[in-house]
């Protein structure tokens, strides 16, 4: 494994020409540096991440990222590369993070691993976390490319029938499985599927993430008819639980 200090001058020029879209500096570079694109930048006693992360870091949507994708991959960038320190993500994973669909589609074109774990969410997918930052835009591209969808996930994408379908496989959910997921309804804005879950005995004022309730994310969300629907049906927020 290759480490490359964050500001070392090579990195720096590296970083930038990633995130400004400097495609022929990018490619001067790693003409010049053998091995470049399989360089991790960070500490290995500590954290580091691979080029493809620079692509795909906060807040994304960086000018000509698909193309730089293809460019460092064709230059030897592992796709799956996971990052090192308190998760494992990959350069997927925070794509998804970004809500940025175009780098994720070139990710997934050069070889990304779509189940790839190690979301900081909770270890899960990339679709784990898009759904739980609300980058619906690379939500749906997941799940159009095929990405495997669970319960709460479902709920907050307003999949209804596959919400059907879950409740119905083995093993049955737990009644916190459904409240989970009517709260990731709510943060999604889907009425018809936190109806539905409501109608199945799932609990309508848990505080859960972020020490929210369902109504609380619904407003978060500024899913305003759906928050008054929960109003009309007993939801309150966190403070008025106190």
């Amino acid at each position: 494994m290759i480490y490359l200090d964050t500001e070392d001058p090579l990195a720096l020029a590296v970083v930038t020409a990633i995130q400004s879209g400097d495609i022929d500096e990018l490619r001067h570079l790693l003409s010049e540096h053998t091995n470049l694109a399989r360089v991790r930048l960070g500490d290995p006693e500590g954290t580091s991440r691979t080029l493809l992360h620079v692509v795909t870091d906060w807040p994304g949507h960086y000018p000509g990222g698909p193309r730089t994708v293809e460019v460092l991959v064709a230059a030897g960038a592992e796709v799956n590369g996971c990052f090192a320190g308190p998760h494992t993500e990959t350069a997927l994973h925070w794509a998804a993070s970004t809500d940025d669909a175009p780098v994720l589609d070139a990710l997934l074109e050069a070889g990304a691993d779509i189940e790839a774990s190690g979301s900081v969410v909770d270890g899960g997918t990339p679709l784990a976390d898009a759904v739980a930052f609300g980058q619906w835009n690379a939500a749906r591209r997941l799940v159009e490319h095929g990405a495997r969808v669970n319960l709460w996930q479902a709920a907050a994408l307003g999949l209804a029938e596959c919400v059907r379908d879950l409740l119905q496989a083995a093993p049955t959910p737990t009644g916190q499985d459904l409240t989970g997921a009517l709260w990731c309804a709510c943060h999604g804005g889907q009425r018809e599927t936190a109806e539905y879950l409501l109608s199945r005995g799932a609990e309508l004022n848990w505080v859960g993430y972020d020490e929210l309730t369902a109504l609380d994310a619904a407003c978060r969300s500024g899913a305003e008819e759906l928050a008054d629907w929960l109003r009309g049906h007993g939801a309150k927020t966190a403070a008025q639980l106190r």
